[in-house]
């Protein structure tokens, strides 16, 4: 059926398909919203943006994932409830970090949730401190826009004994899915990144191997006088000459900060290398896309509470990328940042 058709039909019962639908009418200063993770659907020309259910924008009272939808990355619709956690989940919190990545013909929705009411056996190593079940799980839907439903009742990708959180799906030059993720600082004082190999159906086929700790990093800095770092939100992108890149959040001394590690020989394993941070004062767990346009984008939360999105135009260089300027003409930032200097 062709889209005319189809915007017919669905005229005449009342419902319009997405792409069909208003661009909307809210903004970015106006929409609570952290950890963003932005879809591009080229098929309806739609900006899908997934955080953690509010229900006061959502309207649905539950622990879950809502997203917002645009047109032009500036209107967006009211928010949409795409993933509730059951309420037989071993998990009873969190919904944080979503991502919704592509993978043979379906969506699958990695989040991050938790459940403080069950301790892991491995005391934490900073002194008052509790280590308890953490955990990134997967949803699948048939559509972006979801219902999200959990994926092997809501098991985790690996040992439920390891605090894990911010789970991305990666996809090596072999085609081969694997699982980056952080390795929470409750349980390793200094925090790190981590990968697991995954088969076909995104189960862990070995045990995670370990890409570097936070302190790697000079721009990372111990906090709360324990020697605590922190690593989170971490995204893979490779650019057109095959330099493999990733992005991450910690805090330093300007506070939560997005900054960028390359590995030197383009593979997942590196060694890594860190750069200088790209934007600090509350700026972090971002992620790249692509707009409609085929440029490159960068969007983060500011501040680390009460967080809106904020969007950065990114140029893609040889070896790397280039973070140019923010995008107050789309997000109405009325206290603009601009990038780090290099």
């Amino acid at each position: 059926m062709k889209r005319r058709d189809l915007l017919t039909s669905a005229a005449l019962a009342g419902a319009l398909p997405a792409w069909a639908q208003p661009a909307g009418t809210m903004t970015l200063p106006e929409m609570d919203l952290h950890d963003p993770f932005i879809v591009t659907d080229t098929a309806t020309k739609t900006y899908w943006l997934f955080t953690k259910n509010h229900p006061s924008f959502s309207g649905k009272k539950a622990i879950g994932v809502m997203a917002y939808r645009s047109r032009d990355l500036k209107h967006w619709s009211k928010a949409e409830l795409v993933f509730q956690l059951p309420a037989d989940s071993w998990a009873n919190e969190g919904c944080w970090a979503p991502e919704v990545h592509r993978w043979r013909g379906k969506w699958y929705l990695f989040v991050t949730v938790h459940n403080e009411s069950l301790p892991l056996a491995a005391p934490s190593p900073v002194p008052g401190q509790k280590t308890h079940r953490r955990s990134t799980v997967l949803a699948v839907a048939h559509q972006l826009g979801g219902p999200f439903t959990l994926v092997r009742d809501g098991e985790p990708v690996v040992s439920k004994d390891l605090m894990t959180l911010d789970g991305t799906l990666y996809v090596d030059t072999k085609g081969k899915p694997w699982m980056v993720y952080a390795h929470e600082w409750l349980q390793l004082r200094v925090g790190a990144f981590a990968a697991v190999p995954l088969d076909d159906e995104l189960r862990a086929t070995a045990p995670p191997r370990e890409l570097f700790r936070g302190d790697a990093s000079s721009a990372a800095k111990p906090q709360q006088g324990q020697g605590i770092i922190v690593t989170d939100g971490p995204q893979l992108y490779r650019t057109a000459d095959g330099s493999l890149h990733m992005l991450w959040s910690s805090w330093g001394d300007d506070g939560y900060f997005q900054t960028l590690s390359r590995s030197k020989s383009g593979d997942l394993f590196g060694p890594w290398e860190h750069l200088p941070v790209w934007l600090a004062k509350g700026s972090g767990h971002g992620m790249l896309f692509r707009t409609l346009e085929e440029r490159w984008m960068l969007v983060v939360h500011r501040p680390f509470k009460n967080a809106r999105g904020k969007l950065y135009e990114v140029r893609e260089l040889a070896g790397g990328f280039e973070l140019v300027r923010q995008r107050t003409d789309l997000d109405l930032d009325p206290a603009p940042l601009p990038p780090s200097p290099a």
